[in-house]
């Protein structure tokens, strides 16, 4: 199926019920209404010489009228890019360089940081605010032919980072999409009725993609322009929510609203959380708010979001029989094989630790125009290498152990510390820098710099070294937390970043 297909079988099913809607209630929009506006946009895609091939991109907060764009981009056989509003210029100039977009739609409060991207690109030859899209779409009534179905054609170009920070780009296929689509529709059931997502973390992060099994079904995605925990809680209630997925950080700040058992949570189904690890005991603490409706799934753009699955059913058989297990990050999920590898490519047995891969129709096809990195997924047997390192317990259950990669994940956001120490070592007298993730109960982990000065040369004033960074690189990135000391090195002379990260992570208890 092409992943617009998806989206018309709601069309389909439902084509007078509530497809979008504001959590404010403004923005509303029936299938029948948002089909027809995605035709429009469709239509004008076309006629200004844009279809398979052609990437566009959309820089806006949660707003309906952007995923109106998005599905229009999409029925124009388009491929979207997705944009962080909170990247800093130079990462979205370098992503946009990357994909090759052609057109963009932005947000009207966007409209400065989409000229500067504009000056720097001008392969960009068009970008429309999204508040003047009624003008900029062909006319009522404009309709295109549904695209054609190649499965191996990226409906997403996914952004990601490397190792080293700079852009890549995940090729996520329509059989991708698919297949996460069936998967969240076997895992999640909602056979009752339509589902009601609330959708509060970010469109362009997972919580986009999420929407599409919604759709399928007729279903109802609530927009929230962000993460505000209050109006988050009331709109659960008001709007009779069954579904929703938010980071563990989001989670925490709902969970620290005085008023958080005050609400009425009997319609949620699934309370979906991926992105970064979640602290147990915060775990079981949501279990008794929100009821047993917890439901974990770990995967990664490159093999998107359903590779394992938590029920909630086995978060309550875990709560009663074996609470370590919800430590774990569930079982292999059934549209994706998962298995523990060593390095020299062997299966390994229960309770063995190795790196966590994967194989089947969910693995992307390549990086976009970077064979060399996505050379370095590729694992023997067919299998993709997720740079996580686990085990698996006897019942089949996975539980990541630590990472390969220096990568940070806070706040679900993914951080690469090279760039962060690229800055850092331009001040004037540091001799060097190693950038690591440290535990967070709010955030899962904090940007955390550990600076080594030149001899006899005194500290930095840490606030002078956010503000630089925060500058730089954005508030994202920025270091919260920075201390001064001497580095520990290999005997040639290496920065030893594990060595770092255990002496500063044994009393938390944790790995990752």
């Amino acid at each position: 199926m092409h992943l617009i297909d998806t989206f018309d079988r709601g069309v389909r099913s439902s084509p007078d019920g509530l497809c979008f809607t504001m959590a404010d209630d403004t923005q509303q929009m029936t299938y029948r209404e948002v089909a027809a506006a995605s035709h429009r946009i469709a239509a004008k895609l076309r006629d200004s010489g844009l279809g398979k091939g052609s990437k566009v991109g959309v820089l806006s907060p949660n707003a309906s009228i952007a995923f109106v764009c998005i599905l229009g981009a999409l029925r124009a056989d388009c491929s979207w890019v997705p944009l962080n509003t909170r990247a800093v210029p130079k990462d979205l100039i370098g992503l946009l360089e990357l994909t090759e977009c052609e057109l963009l739609f932005f947000h009207p409060s966007l409209a400065p940081l989409t000229e500067e991207i504009r000056v720097a690109l001008p392969s960009i030859h068009t970008a429309v605010a999204i508040d003047g899209i009624e003008e900029w779409m062909a006319a009522e009534g404009a309709t295109v032919p549904q695209p054609p179905h190649d499965k191996d054609h990226p409906a997403i170009l996914f952004p990601t980072g490397g190792t080293t920070g700079r852009s890549k780009a995940v090729q996520i296929t329509h059989a991708m999409a698919e297949l996460m689509n069936l998967g969240f529709a076997a895992h999640m059931p909602e056979p009752e009725s339509p589902p009601i997502m609330a959708m509060a973390a970010p469109m362009t992060h997972a919580a986009g993609p999420i929407c599409f099994p919604v759709f399928a079904r007729g279903g109802t995605v609530v927009i929230h322009d962000g993460v505000d925990p209050q109006a988050l809680l009331e709109s659960i209630q008001r709007h009779r929510v069954t579904r929703i997925f938010l980071p563990p950080t989001a989670i925490y700040s709902l969970l620290a609203q005085e008023n958080v058992r005050d609400f009425d949570y009997s319609s949620l189904r699934h309370f979906i959380y991926a992105a970064a690890p979640m602290s147990v005991s915060k775990l079981k603490e949501s279990i008794e708010v929100f009821g047993p409706v917890m439901t974990q799934t770990f995967g990664q753009a490159e093999a998107p979001m359903i590779l394992t699955v938590m029920s909630p059913q086995e978060h309550a058989d875990a709560l009663a029989e074996d609470p370590d297990r919800l430590a774990s990050a569930g079982r292999p999920s059934l549209v994706a094989d998962v298995a523990i590898m060593d390095d020299d490519g062997n299966l390994l047995p229960a309770g063995e630790v190795g790196e966590i891969v994967v194989r089947g129709s969910i693995v992307m096809p390549g990086y976009y125009k970077d064979p060399e990195q996505t050379e370095t997924t590729r694992r023997a047997g067919g299998w993709h290498g997720t740079s996580d390192v686990g085990r698996m317990d006897e019942a089949g259950y996975v539980y990541i152990v630590d990472r390969l990669r220096d990568m940070i994940i806070s706040g679900g956001f993914n951080i690469w510390p090279s760039e962060i120490e690229q800055t850092i070592h331009a001040i004037e007298g540091v001799a060097d820098v190693a950038v690591i993730g440290l535990p967070d109960e709010q955030w899962g982990e904090v940007v955390t710099a550990v600076v080594q000065m030149k001899p006899e040369l005194p500290e930095l004033d840490v606030a002078e070294v956010r503000a630089l960074c925060k500058e730089k690189l954005g508030p994202v990135k920025a270091p919260k937390q920075i201390f001064f000391r001497e580095l520990p090195r290999s005997p040639a002379g290496k920065v030893l970043k594990r060595t770092l990260r255990d002496e500063y992570w044994s009393e938390s208890g944790r790995a990752v």
